[in-house]
């Protein structure tokens, strides 16, 4: 009892010993004290982030928020995520299953029969036929992982999966801005098509007024054809307008999964709400926000596990295989009597030459774990720089907004004097449709301003790390 115990002991400190191989360490990567294009570098940056926020909570459009919950569930890039979850959980519970002993039953029925002229006589007679039967209980097949090889590859795979996990949770971060961003496309084509259609009617007026005072000797035609081209100006605008604004549609549906077709809309543009602010947070809380560079610190955890899968095939290869079972003659005879038969069988593989395989494997995987390295670092900075150009874009799309809209109240009044002024004789009408002509420009111009606005508050929230949260 006592030999066996002091055997089991020293098979369970076999199995325990330590594995081949680095052990991971996260490279030192030094974040900046504060995000630049954050505002004030002498205020503390505020710890909140806007990307704390859950996508329905910086969304506040009903219809917006029903979108996106139709392309979290159809979207075919976030289908194709899902199943590469479950493909790496499957690997890891196949890399799981070698570390734990197989069994297997097997059972075999051979007859025999001799020839009737044959030299050969089987032993104990009983004429030409005879069946022999075997089953055999395989209680052990078993590798018994002394350098870590097998806990090294689990461990691989267990950072794989959770790595297809934060690439999952990148492709909702990525469907949440590409349904938003779209959709304020598409409400600001809404807004363009309104104004082009509010312009066209007054200039439509502006025309037979014109026409009317031409007839009557007050207009020369050189004034109905300056008129005209207005008109035809905008006419022409409201086409290309509706153009966009189907194939904006198809492009919503595609992300929704659906056939193409129309989109309910919900608030207008200028209806949209914003948050009150938009903090970045502490950069160093990017490192654990963004789920790109979580997916690129998984998998260079994964190619430092597979450093120590390659340097085990330096050492023995150490199986355990036995089994159990009965052989008989006769079929009635083969779970009885003596046929009972053992094997207990130890086996060593030791590599003694391979040209190189083994070296350049080690190699190989030194060289991956080196690429995954330089992509994380290279993550990381792609997404302060991201987080940057956000913060400056959302902040100075802000000032020209402002800015836009001070110049269509100015081209507001001047185009409304200026009309009063031809129609009471004291200007040209060329004063009076150049101010139209500049309205009608800023009035477009302030639309894809405030989708601007809206837009940079996407890339902000999407650089930021925002839109997994459930």
């Amino acid at each position: 009892m006592k030999k066996r115990l002091t055997m089991l002991a020293v098979f369970v400190s076999l199995l325990s010993g330590c594995p081949v191989g680095p052990k991971y360490h996260r490279p030192i990567v030094q974040p900046p004290t504060a995000f630049r294009g954050s505002g004030d570098s002498a205020t503390a940056p505020d710890p909140g982030s806007l990307a704390d926020l859950k996508w329905f909570e910086v969304f506040k459009d009903d219809q917006l928020q029903e979108l996106i919950r139709t392309a979290l569930v159809n979207n075919y890039d976030l289908q194709r995520a899902v199943a590469r979850i479950q493909a790496a959980r499957a690997n890891l519970g196949l890399t799981r299953s070698d570390q734990y002993p197989n069994v297997t039953v097997g059972a075999d029925v051979t007859t025999l029969r001799n020839s009737g002229s044959g030299q050969f006589v089987l032993p104990g007679g009983g004429g030409r036929d005879r069946t022999f039967g075997t089953v055999l209980l395989n209680l052990l097949s078993f590798e018994v992982d002394i350098w870590g090889r097998l806990r090294r590859a689990k461990e691989a795979a267990r950072a794989n999966l959770l790595a297809t996990e934060e690439d999952h949770k990148a492709v909702m971060t990525t469907i949440v801005g590409d349904v938003s961003a779209a959709y304020f496309n598409l409400l600001e084509l809404d807004m363009e098509l309104e104004i082009a259609r509010e312009t066209l009617a007054t200039r439509q007026e502006s025309l037979n007024l014109i026409r009317s005072r031409q007839q009557g000797g007050v207009a020369t035609m050189l004034d109905v054809r300056q008129a005209e081209q207005l008109v035809y100006g905008a006419a022409q605008t409201i086409p290309d307008i509706e153009r966009l604004i189907e194939q904006t549609e198809n492009q919503i549906n595609l992300l929704l999964g659906r056939d193409p077709g129309p989109v309910a809309r919900g608030r207008s543009l200028s209806e949209q709400e914003q948050p009150p602010s938009a903090p970045p947070g502490l950069p160093s809380s990017l490192l654990e926000r963004r789920p790109d560079i979580r997916a690129a610190e998984l998998n260079l955890v994964a190619a430092t596990a597979n450093i120590g899968v390659a340097k085990a095939a330096y050492f023995p290869q150490i199986s355990l295989t036995g089994f159990l079972g009965g052989q008989s003659s006769q079929l009635s005879n083969l779970f009885g009597g003596a046929g009972g038969a053992w094997n207990f069988a130890p086996q060593v593989t030791l590599p003694i030459f391979n040209a190189g395989r083994v070296k350049s494997g080690v190699r190989f995987t030194e060289a991956q774990r080196q690429l995954a390295s330089t992509q994380y670092q290279q993550a990381i900075r792609t997404g302060f720089r991201e987080v940057s150009d956000a913060l400056v874009e959302y902040r100075k799309v802000k000032e020209i907004r402002e800015q836009q809209e001070a110049l269509v109240t100015t081209l507001e009044d001047r185009s409304r004097l200026a009309y009063l002024r031809y129609r009471g004789g004291v200007d040209t009408q060329l004063n009076a449709l150049d101010a139209d002509r500049d309205l009608f420009n800023a009035e477009l111009g302030l639309a894809q301003t405030k989708r601007n606005e809206l837009l940079a508050l996407v890339l902000l929230y999407k650089a930021l790390g925002g839109g997994w949260q459930q």
